[in-house]
């Protein structure tokens, strides 16, 4: 399915289905194993990291239990990789969306990033919380957030320099917002879809204000 579809899609972020999707024309060993990355997805929507295992994994993903070891070799790699995998899906969609063309790239990019964190909720989890058992995960999600940071700066000084305002904000400055804001964001969002927040549950029933106030809070913190 081609991106720009997926993202109009309210229920089209979803990375095990969009794996599935994928593999759907390949052969045999790549439809399996994403048959694997998929069921992987589903337990961690359901259960915690730490209770994941190899058992229920094959029987989500409807395989012979020795049939896991013909991809991985243990229950940690085949998380390392999923994880990896799904850091440059993350990657690709938020490049998507920020090169969108739409009048507010701001409001398209934030939306995807919630509809991100709402439809896979237990990698997100993994993201947030587990990452510094995985190295691999851990270097590409801080190169995704590096590069996601230099987007944000790079458009700002564009915006600055049409209003003739160049060179007003350091780009040191507008580094440290964009990391500032965006571990604003995730926090909001890991709190309210995570944890289940219920102060902030009862005042984010509509999705469509929350990305408007997260959008908000993005363009005021990197203009003023």
């Amino acid at each position: 399915m081609e991106l720009a579809t997926i993202l109009e899609k309210d229920d089209g972020l979803d990375f095990g289905e969009s794996l599935l999707l994928e593999a759907k024309d390949l052969r045999k060993r790549d439809r399996t194993q994403s048959q694997i990355y998929s069921a992987g997805c589903r337990l961690l929507d359901r259960q915690s990291l730490v209770s994941l295992k190899v058992s229920a994994i094959c029987r989500e993903a409807g395989i012979a239990h020795g049939t896991f070891y013909i991809y991985f070799p243990n229950r940690q790699e085949f998380v390392a990789s999923l994880l990896l995998r799904f850091v440059g899906y993350l990657q690709r969609i938020m490049h998507h969306a920020a090169k969108s063309g739409d009048a507010d790239s701001v409001r398209t990019t934030t939306q995807a990033y919630y509809k991100l964190f709402e439809q896979n909720a237990g990698l997100m989890k993994c993201l947030v919380n587990h990452l510094d058992e995985f190295p691999n995960s851990l270097e590409a999600f801080q190169k995704l957030n590096r590069e996601w940071a230099t987007i944000v700066v790079n458009a700002t000084e564009r915006k600055l320099a049409r209003s003739k305002k160049a060179g007003s904000i350091p780009r040191d400055e507008l580094f440290r917002r964009a990391y500032a804001l965006g571990g604003m964001v995730d926090q909001y969002l890991t709190a309210l879809l995570l944890h289940h927040d219920q102060t902030l549950n009862a005042v984010s029933q509509d999705r469509e204000a929350v990305i408007e106030t997260l959008s908000l809070i993005w363009k005021r913190g990197m203009a003023r």
